[in-house]
């Protein structure tokens, strides 16, 4: 559970996390300027503290290595401000434990209630356009390449090179990048969305930085792919 500066939510968001499938709750606070950190442990999460904010993918790397450390067999990403309903972690977990999936990313693209859900229009048509984008760039056919909700066995996990991905907001791809390498299965999980201010951390600045850098990790990865610039990071290994 990545957690910056979330005190008003973050209890809120483990609380609701089915306590019947979870067996630890990591929750990373990246440098956090209130009591993130004492919050979630009160709420009963183990907190990982980071001393600097190390963004977004860099919270989510510590909370990976830990459940590693942990060997944990099925890892669930949750966001601390409960942004996307932690109940549905359940169902994240049965489609890699009864399913077999390698990755499951939610989708807020399937219920068709976003818009409904109050999700801005400078989020939506980026985010359907973008997808279509990615889609063809990475030969998959997920239908929310955005969503921030998402499940990976501890098998891949274990096989990626957390270390060499990014560590900002184009994470979530590079992830999506390392399941195209390994040829994991991917899944889909449609889930609702909240939508206010105290939800959503990225304006629309920033949300348009994180496009325009998301953009270019697909673009490098295409040329990988094309044989116009090969990279190590994309190779596959044993």
């Amino acid at each position: 559970m990545p957690s910056y500066n979330v005190a008003g939510v973050v209890a809120q968001a483990i609380s609701a996390l089915p306590a019947n499938c979870v067996d630890e709750i990591f929750a990373v606070d990246d440098g956090s300027r209130d009591d993130t950190s004492k919050i979630a442990a009160d709420a009963g999460a183990t907190v990982i503290t980071h001393t600097t904010n190390k963004g977004y993918g860099g919270a989510q790397k510590s909370g990976y290595k830990a459940a590693i450390a942990s060997n944990a067999d099925i890892v669930v990403l949750v966001h601390g401000d409960n942004q996307y309903d932690p109940s549905y972690a359940e169902q994240f977990i049965a489609k890699i434990r009864d399913e077999g999936f390698d990755v499951v990313t939610g989708t807020r693209m399937v219920l068709g209630d976003a818009l409904k859900n109050n999700m801005p229009i400078w989020k939506y048509i980026p985010i359907r356009a973008t997808t279509w984008l990615q889609n063809r760039m990475l030969g998959t056919s997920i239908s929310d390449y955005h969503d921030g909700y998402r499940a990976y066995s501890g098998s891949f996990l274990r096989s990626v090179p957390l270390d060499q991905l990014s560590n900002r907001f184009d994470f979530d791809l590079d992830m999506m990048i390392q399941a195209v390498v390994y040829k994991a299965r991917i899944g889909e999980i449609p889930h609702p969305t909240r939508y206010g201010k105290e939800h959503s951390q990225l304006p629309f600045g920033k949300a348009v930085a994180c496009q325009l850098t998301i953009f270019k990790s697909a673009l490098k990865f295409l040329c990988h792919r094309l044989g116009l610039w090969r990279q190590d990071i994309y190779e596959r290994r044993a």
